[in-house]
């Protein structure tokens, strides 16, 4: 279950959505949703936000889903996931007393009586108190380390216990396991073991070697006062927290990227489309108990680290050297406010890498840089072959929706092609991986950088015809060969571009096997703005993000869901990685409309012979061979779900995740790649500082070295 919270980036602006995305009522949207509440009502805030909800949801979403019996199935299974996805605190008898709010969630939404949750707090709070109670008795004593036992750590494959006595049983192995975890940690940061990302050995907190005995009671007490904690959030758990629950437990259904903000969220929503972000500069998300790393904002505190990836778990928050807070089954809002802090101060986020590994890395606060947001050229060179070929990363669309004297995405690419036009470049690549979106306005612009003019994007809501929108401008602003590359974190107006310049034939398109399949639209309402008079004493009641239109590419094929297929696809780090709108439950489904006329370029370029080229070196390729190594490693290690609980076993197999891990984190950098950067002035050496690990990072891809050999083969294409 994923619920975006700050997916700034993947929020794209239609004609029919203000500046910042918000929605702006209209006399017809007025009376639309206004109608709902009648005189009778009682105008209590659950009953404003519930009506006005269901308003929006059936009348603008994408889908035209109704409210049912259906629909009330669905929310109230993923109402259950979001309030015990681990199966760790309800019996199968709590499960079955919540199942007579199952087919009422449509219900509940008009009246307002949200019974079910006062009814769930009661069942989770009892609970939580036994389970308590359980567990200080059981971290009381030294544990057995030695009996042969096993902890299923995927919730997919156990069920909820039918008995308090299985349901013990469970918490038995969860705080076995928590505490092994920390006599591991502790035991190799006193051996010096715990590396930084350069790979020098981290000094240990302390100068005291704790022995054995000592290791197993410090942690046994500190497993105790982590889970105290979150017992007591989960006890104290907020009203706006509770309603969060239900409300996106309906959205969800709708489809991903259709969510309720209560207003302490919308409030974040407007920081980060502002890109005004301070803090450590990770977009997260919430995804069932956990707290995920959607993004690294580039030049961010995270960014800078090299440690904090997306997809990466954040478990614990500590500030300092203080004990860290256990965010687990913690709301994304709180554990923001632990992470986010005062410019200069340090935060240390304990992080599970999606291989298993589990680590803690410091990051010193600070504000974003947005200049490593923009868009950023280079010259490659790679010898012995005779070309030079221009490089520009985007690593989002940006535009200041506020200021239309901003800077924007288009203007910045369009600045680096003149540039790295008068540098007598033979192509270019255009990286656009990792790259979530942003403004539809300049994928449609950058686009047309490329081609005389035509349609780029067909934009569509659930009724009515497609709206073509097109680049008008028939300067080319580049009109040498072009690599595009995507990933599978390449998502919505990076899409689009990628698929308006593959159906063109105006580029080839690399990279791996599709890119995120976000090929939807969305608006932000206010829900202020369709309020009642006489319900105002309620505000500020939030927003409501909802999906409703969706892109196909010109060849009337929808980037949604499936993405864009490269015309070469090569081993991508991310693939062991179950991410992209097909593993998104509710996503909607993908589609086509009617082809518009375009016209391909007449002399493109024989694909079948670049891809078997390419395929061949590859395959002799040794930074692909290590990286399909640790593809197929990182796949194994996810199939592990069933953990053992005898100390030694435990450890083996933590040194043994540790050690393999480090091995693939050791690239090589191409020595005969060449990377220049003319625009930066002679004395500046921040910017020199920031272009040498830019540099880095580009000579030890093997994506974009093989990239520079398929526009080497491009090259002599066009000279036959």
């Amino acid at each position: 279950m994923k619920l975006p919270v700050l997916l700034f980036s993947l929020l794209l602006l239609t004609q029919n959505v203000g500046a910042q995305g918000n929605s702006t009522p209209s006399s017809d949207g007025t009376s639309l949703l206004g109608s709902i509440m009648n005189s009778k009502s009682l105008y209590t805030r659950e009953n404003v936000i519930g009506n006005i909800l269901k308003g929006a949801l059936e009348n603008m979403h994408f889908s035209g889903k109704e409210f049912n019996n259906d629909l009330s199935k669905n929310a109230f299974k993923v109402y259950l996931e979001r309030l015990d996805w681990g199966k760790q605190f309800f019996l199968a008898s709590d499960v079955k007393q919540l199942e007579k709010y199952r087919e009422s969630f449509d219900e509940m939404m008009i009246s307002g009586d949200l019974t079910i949750l006062e009814v769930s707090s009661e069942l989770m709070n009892r609970r939580i108190g036994q389970i308590e109670k359980h567990i200080e008795t059981l971290l009381s004593k030294p544990l057995d380390y030695t009996k042969k036992e096993f902890l299923e750590t995927d919730p997919k494959k156990r069920k909820f216990p039918k008995t308090e006595k299985e349901l013990f049983s469970h918490w038995n192995r969860l705080m076995k396991f928590e505490v092994l975890s920390r006599m591991v940690d502790k035991k190799e940061e006193q051996e010096g073991l715990i590396t930084d990302e350069k790979g020098n050995k981290k000094k240990p907190t302390s100068d005291k070697k704790l022995s054995q005995t000592e290791i197993e009671k410090d942690s046994r007490d500190k497993v105790l006062k982590s889970y105290k904690k979150i017992f007591s959030r989960l006890v104290n758990e907020k009203r706006s927290d509770k309603l969060d629950k239900f409300y996106n437990a309906v959205t969800k259904v709708f489809d991903p990227h259709t969510n309720y903000l209560v207003p302490e969220e919308k409030e974040d929503f407007d920081i980060d489309m502002s890109g005004k972000l301070e803090g450590i500069g990770a977009i997260l998300r919430e995804e069932n108990s956990y707290i995920k790393v959607e993004k690294i904002v580039p030049g961010s505190a995270s960014w800078k680290t090299k440690e904090v990836e997306a997809e990466d778990v954040i478990l614990k928050v500590g500030q300092g050297r203080e004990e860290p807070v256990d965010v687990v089954d913690m709301s994304l809002r709180d554990a923001v406010k632990l992470i986010r802090g005062k410019k200069g101060s340090e935060v240390r986020l304990t992080l599970k890498k999606p291989n298993g590994l589990v680590k803690v890395v410091p990051i010193i606060r600070d504000v974003v840089e947005i200049d490593e947001s923009y868009a950023k050229g280079s010259l490659l060179e790679l010898s012995p072959y005779k070309l030079k070929v221009g490089y520009i990363s985007i690593p989002k669309f940006y535009r200041d929706f506020n200021d239309r004297s901003g800077r924007n995405v288009t203007d910045d690419t369009r600045k680096e092609i003149e540039r790295l036009n008068k540098e007598g470049v033979d192509g270019l690549i255009l990286d656009l991986r990792n790259n979530g979106g942003g403004a539809l306005e300049d994928a449609r612009m950058i686009s047309g950088l490329f081609i005389e003019k035509g349609p780029i994007v067909q934009v569509k809501a659930n009724t009515g015809n497609p709206d073509i929108l097109a680049d008008t401008d028939p300067k080319i602003d580049f009109q040498k060969p072009v690599i595009v590359l995507i990933n599978r974190f390449s998502a919505s107006a990076s899409e689009i571009v990628a698929a308006a310049l593959q159906d063109y034939k105006r580029a080839v398109i690399v990279g791996g096997e599709f890119s995120h399949g976000k090929g939807t639209v969305q608006a932000v309402v206010d829900l202020d703005s369709y309020a009642p008079p006489m319900a105002k004493a309620h505000s500020p009641l939030g927003a409501l993000k909802i999906t409703i239109q969706k892109f196909y590419r010109v060849n009337g094929s929808s980037t949604q869901y499936k993405g864009v297929t490269p015309d070469i696809i090569l081993p991508d780090q991310f693939s062991h990685l179950e991410s992209g709108e097909k593993f998104l439950d509710y996503s909607i489904p993908w589609g086509e409309v009617k082809a518009v006329g375009y016209s391909c370029l007449r002399n493109s370029y024989d694909l079948k012979k670049l891809r078997s080229l390419s395929e061949s070196r590859v395959k002799n390729n040794k930074k692909f061979r290590h990286l399909m190594d640790s593809i197929k490693w990182y796949k194994n290690q996810k199939e592990k779900t069933n953990r053992s609980l005898v100390a030694g076993d435990f450890e083996t197999e933590r040194k043994s995740i540790r050690e393999m891990a480090d091995s693939f984190k050791k690239e090589v950098e191409n020595k005969n790649l060449l990377v220049k950067d003319t625009s930066i002035k002679a004395g500046d050496k921040a910017q020199s500082e920031k272009f040498e690990d830019f540099s880095k990072t580009l000579k030890k891809d093997a994506v974009i070295e093989e990239s520079m050999l398929i526009m080497n083969d491009m090259l002599t294409a066009q000279k036959l």
